[in-house]
């Protein structure tokens, strides 16, 4: 999605309240959706991906499938979107809606104001890895909060927030 794409601006109750390009939300620091996966594979394994570094969490391990919510777009439109964009998921997949919660940071001179969309998605598909990924690996939830309180500075902040906020 580049900085032109329009978004909708929603409120803490994620009604829509206005639209405006990407680059402006991030510009004025205004709320909007962005859909995040965890991938979880039938041996309860999560599929974490490690950031290129150019990106927002560079060099840490993050949820696989994140980004921004097109105006317009539905929710499972935009999930199945980016698992197709970060994943290489295509076709039909199981998942399922955890939660929503506000993510507020500055990171590369953006005010991100983003309104969280976790899901799950239930695959044993390996990540075809793109400009964004430079590596995946995966984790047993135990294993990921060991690893997260032993070397907090693997996982990105993001990730750190979808755990205690969600798991």
């Amino acid at each position: 999605m580049s900085q032109d794409e329009i978004v909708d601006i929603v409120n803490q109750n994620d009604e829509v309240v206005g639209t405006v390009s990407k680059g402006e939300a991030h510009e004025k620091g205004l709320l909007h959706r962005t859909v995040i996966a965890e991938i979880i594979g039938s041996d309860g394994k999560w599929t974490l991906v490690k950031q290129a570094a150019d990106r927002q969490d560079a060099d840490q391990f993050v949820s696989p499938v994140g980004g921004h919510v097109q105006s317009g777009e539905t929710l499972e439109d935009a999930l199945k979107r980016e698992a197709s964009e970060e994943y290489g998921l295509s076709g039909d997949f199981q998942f399922k809606l955890i939660g929503k919660r506000i993510f507020n940071r500055e990171v590369n001179g953006k005010k991100e104001n983003h309104l969280f969309i976790l899901y799950e998605i239930y695959t044993d598909a390996n990540p075809v890895l793109n400009a964004e990924s430079v590596a995946f690996e995966r984790y047993t939830k135990e294993e990921i909060l060991m690893q997260i309180g032993a070397t907090p500075g693997k996982f990105g902040a993001a990730f750190h927030i979808v755990l205690s906020a969600f798991y």
